[in-house]
């Protein structure tokens, strides 16, 4: 029976564009550009040289640091140049520049580590690590680290398929397309974890890939359950997740093992899968390619590495020169300012919207109607945050306990005022990070 959590919103689904879609394969790029930092921690170190040759699946970056996982070629080919490229973050990262040779040759890693009963938890863990893979919902954590964490800890495994942010669909379409990777990837899991049973849990609106995934277990005694919970915004977020499959609220400040749960995104999980049956490393991922200024939306198969531009040149291009375009939902994504920017592996859809759905105001005002206070799922005040921030009151915005803010949104879809909330929590917990790097160098921090 699924339980409730507090706040959210239901904003429209938006997802009808791309629903009914299957998959296509994006053909490959001529060119491939691959950040060295595509995840959580600390940035890969570049193995290769400019004018090497590469061959698909090769490492080419790697890991450095407790947190950290590897890039990989997603084509065969030459290495053109190494050095800084935007990123989707805004920052300039350290790349590397692949000419594609269009023959996709393999490298010799690119092979099955055999079956999941004849692998230990230690050699499993061991191919996560060395395929790259990490939290492909957006956070991009590693998951070799995460499961280390919570080994011998977590009581539970919890599946996200829950897919809640307008538009996106590519979770939807990976479970109708291929459950039996997403069903491989809870097993190898939970031997990893050393647990007996999994929940996969999925919003109401997908109940085709609900039944989908069930038709993929055992009829009788299935150790994997499929949960169908009320749609619902923020429900993908991992404590409100938890708190709708299995009733644990998480502590403010901590994670989900303090309540015994551990919880792993879709397509996480089915690339688990697939490094381990097919030697196959995080080199590709389906990106839901929508909105208003898209010519025709698609589900799309993509090399990570592919630049936005190639991405929606895939969809036919724009209708119209587009207004606004973001990484991930509408809800929690990126805006971005270029698009030589590339996908890369947290990147699960790229939305393009025209000037007529820009509901920005020139003069933003707080009316004082405590619509984000009844939204907020982590029971924060969002209206003292955005007063304390706009007045630089850093000590304040501790107290109020911003960096427990999931940036969800709903405080800013819910305020008829139009206030930027998100985005001035953002700066509020720059300005705390600020204060407390100039107090561990010893400096005077500005702030209250």
């Amino acid at each position: 029976m699924p339980y409730s959590f507090k706040g959210g919103v239901h904003p429209s689904a938006f997802k009808r564009a791309t629903r009914d879609k299957p998959v296509e394969d994006m053909p490959p790029p001529e060119r491939i550009i691959l950040p060295m930092q595509m995840h959580i921690g600390t940035p890969c170190e570049p193995l290769v040289r400019v004018g090497e040759q590469v061959k698909l699946g090769q490492m080419i970056g790697e890991a450095k640091g407790a947190v950290s996982a590897p890039v990989h070629a997603s084509v065969s080919g030459k290495v053109q140049a190494i050095e800084p490229h935007t990123h989707v973050s805004g920052r300039n990262v350290l790349s590397v520049f692949i000419e594609n040779d269009g023959l996709d040759t393999p490298h010799e890693d690119m092979r099955p580590r055999g079956s999941v009963e004849s692998l230990s938890p230690e050699e499993l863990l061991a191919t996560v690590l060395e395929a790259g893979i990490v939290g492909m919902g957006g956070a991009a954590f590693p998951t070799h680290v995460k499961v280390s964490s919570v080994l011998g800890k977590a009581e539970k495994l919890i599946i996200n398929a829950s897919e809640c942010e307008p538009y996106i669909t590519s979770d939807h379409r990976l479970m109708l397309e291929a459950p039996e990777e997403l069903v491989g990837g809870v097993r190898i899991l939970m031997k990893m974890l050393g647990l007996s049973e999994a929940v996969i849990a999925v919003e109401s609106d997908k109940r085709d890939a609900a039944e989908m995934v069930r038709r993929t277990l055992p009829r009788k005694r299935s150790n994997i359950k499929v949960v169908t919970l009320p749609k619902r915004y923020p429900q993908g977020s991992e404590k409100q997740l938890i708190k709708a499959v299995s009733g644990r609220e998480v502590p403010p400040g901590q994670l989900p093992l303090s309540v015994g749960c551990a919880v792993f995104n879709t397509e996480t999980t089915a690339a688990i899968h697939r490094a381990v049956t097919t030697g196959l490393p995080l080199i590709r991922r389906i990106v839901t390619v929508t909105g208003s200024a898209v010519s025709n939306p698609k589900n799309l198969m993509v090399r990570i590495g592919t630049t936005l531009k190639a991405v929606f040149d895939a969809t036919g291009g724009f209708r119209e020169t587009p207004n606004k375009v973001i990484v991930g939902g509408p809800m929690m994504g990126t805006a971005q300012h270029d698009l030589d920017t590339v996908v890369v592996k947290g990147v699960n859809a790229l939305l393009a919207f025209s000037r007529k759905e820009d509901a920005r105001v020139d003069n933003p005002i707080c009316i004082r109607c405590g619509r984000c206070v009844s939204v907020c799922p982590m029971n924060l005040l969002p209206v003292y945050m955005y007063m304390h921030e706009q007045k630089g009151n850093i000590s304040e915005l501790d107290k109020l306990r911003i960096r427990d803010c999931l940036e969800c949104g709903c405080c800013s879809y819910s305020c008829p005022g139009r206030l930027y909330l998100v985005q001035s929590f953002r700066t509020g917990k720059q300005k705390i990070n600020d204060k407390n790097e100039n107090l561990k160098a010893g400096g005077v921090a500005d702030g209250k």
